[in-house]
């Protein structure tokens, strides 16, 4: 993706409860995993309204954060002959170096590097958080290697644990031969905005750098325009300067303490304007103890399609607030549909955890793990309610069908019916297959994205997953029709 960045705002939302958290952490020690537990540091205080004495320096604060913060340099092996243009690979703002092109005639390989990131170690072990657009393509052809270089100039060869990109969370180890300077985790949960934050890491591949700012709002959401379709955003939004290559650092507060791992700016330019996005830590342990212990990040499902409400359809349903999430369409046999939810009810809460948006909705579910029974506090015709619901796991999305297709693998498809077309607001003059998911691992990662409607294929109209199939060649270029967010276009697939 290209580094010129538009300008967009972003909502948020909260997470669970902090000690819960830390209980779900402690769960995972009891499992036997290819990989050693996540063991990390934990400061749960609030930060102390400043003494009588004026504070003048920030030194000793980021004495001790810096050297947990790292430069992270991904490369990959090509031949001479290869075509040296280079791949999109930064999202938000990472800086693609090219090299020199070889001797013509030459068949020798090398190593290209690709682009240069941050990360922060935090565990004494090993375990370093960064951005999956940082790392993204580990395990396809694109990255063949992950370089990670210590404030001390020692560098590693880094494996890559895992990654997630609907959170932009991946996890790296590094062996080393001594106890590695892991940074303090902070409780993001009890962020305020005017508290003082400091933006720490490797931008424009200038050494380690430090900036100071405040947190100047919390929870920003924009239902995917930063992460994509089907992500998870809820960042803290800071005027700590963070330019190309900060990302995958760290955002400390006052006391040196991790707040959050630095993700993406808001930029015409791609320097900074004052409006940078860190995920939240609570959020990063989270995904990263998860994808430690399984490799993938369960989450939970309600199996519905919420909306926002608006001044207007709050009165029509004679509602005071326009908090909550509407449901639009419950879907069949899923889990809200057992538990009695119905289509016209108002989402208040989840256990204790208030829904002010469809989005917050979706969010505070997805943090639940799948199986979780659930206290769902709904208003319906103006009496309130409180179901019990028992959460399905998101990885099996009610009614997606995986096409078990060597020629679309790891794209999950559905036919396009009514439900789907009202759930996913899909115009009715676009007809065809829905892409519920595109995998990580998948060839077509980057040419289909989940939403998008197939149409036709190679000019023929397709409308099951078994007219895609007949309507594919192998070995040639496809030429697929496809509509996303009102809009038609062609796609070129070489399958």
């Amino acid at each position: 993706m290209s580094c010129n960045f538009k300008p967009i705002t972003y909502p948020n939302m909260k997470y669970t409860a902090f000690l819960l958290l830390i209980s779900l952490l402690a769960a995972f020690s009891l499992f036997a995993d290819k990989n050693p537990p996540l063991n990390v540091k934990v400061d749960a205080q609030s930060i102390a309204t400043s003494g009588d004495m004026p504070l003048v320096s920030y030194a000793d604060v980021l004495g001790q954060a810096t050297p947990s913060v790292v430069a992270v340099y991904t490369s990959r092996i090509v031949s001479a002959r290869e075509s040296l243009t280079l791949p999109e690979f930064y999202r938000q703002f990472s800086r693609p170096i090219p090299r020199a092109m070889p001797e013509e005639g030459s068949n020798r390989e090398r190593k290209e590097r690709l682009g240069v990131g941050s990360g922060v170690i935090i565990s004494a072990d090993g375990y370093i958080v960064t951005n999956y657009h940082v790392v993204q393509g580990m395990r396809g052809r694109e990255v063949d290697e992950i370089l990670v270089r210590l404030n001390d100039g020692t560098e590693y060869v880094a494996t890559l644990i895992g990654s997630d990109s609907k959170t932009d969370v991946a996890i790296l180890k590094i062996e080393a031969n001594a106890s590695l300077p892991a940074v303090t985790l902070a409780d993001s949960d009890l962020l305020r905005v005017g508290d003082i934050v400091f933006a720490i890491g490797n931008p424009r591949d200038l050494g380690l750098t430090a900036t100071q700012g405040i947190v100047s709002a919390l929870e920003r959401n924009r239902g995917g325009q930063i992460l994509g379709a089907g992500s998870y955003e809820n960042f803290i939004q800071t005027d700590a300067a963070i330019n190309l290559g900060n990302s995958g650092g760290a955002l400390v507060d006052a006391w040196g303490r991790l707040v959050g791992i630095n993700t993406a700016i808001v930029s015409n330019s791609g320097g900074s304007i004052g409006l940078g996005f860190a995920i939240p830590v609570n959020m990063v342990l989270n995904v990263a103890s998860n994808l430690i212990k399984s490799g993938e990040v369960p989450r939970g499902m309600l199996g519905l399609f919420p909306d926002d409400l608006n001044r207007e359809m709050a009165d029509a349903f004679g509602l005071e607030s326009t908090r909550g999430a509407l449901v639009n369409q419950v879907q069949e046999d899923s889990p809200a549909s057992r538990g009695g939810i119905r289509h016209g009810d108002i989402i208040l809460k989840i256990d204790e955890r208030e829904i002010d948006s469809a989005a917050e909705l979706r969010l505070v579910v997805s943090q639940v793990l799948p199986g979780t029974k659930v206290a769902v506090t709904l208003i319906r015709q103006g009496k309130t309610m409180v179901l019990p619901i028992t959460l399905g796991s998101l990885t099996g999305k009610v009614g997606a069908i995986n096409t078990d297709s060597s020629a679309l693998k790891g794209v999950i498809l559905r036919p396009l019916d009514d439900d789907l077309r009202d759930g996913y607001t899909i115009p009715k003059y676009i007809d065809g297959v829905l892409v519920m998911e595109v995998e990580d691992d998948s060839p077509f990662v980057d040419k289909l994205e989940p939403l998008t409607v197939i149409i036709e294929i190679n000019g023929n109209a397709v409308n099951s997953i078994d007219g895609i199939e007949e309507n594919l060649v192998m070995n040639r270029q496809n030429r697929f029709y496809i509509g996303a967010d009102g809009k038609k276009r062609f796609v070129i697939l070489k399958l």
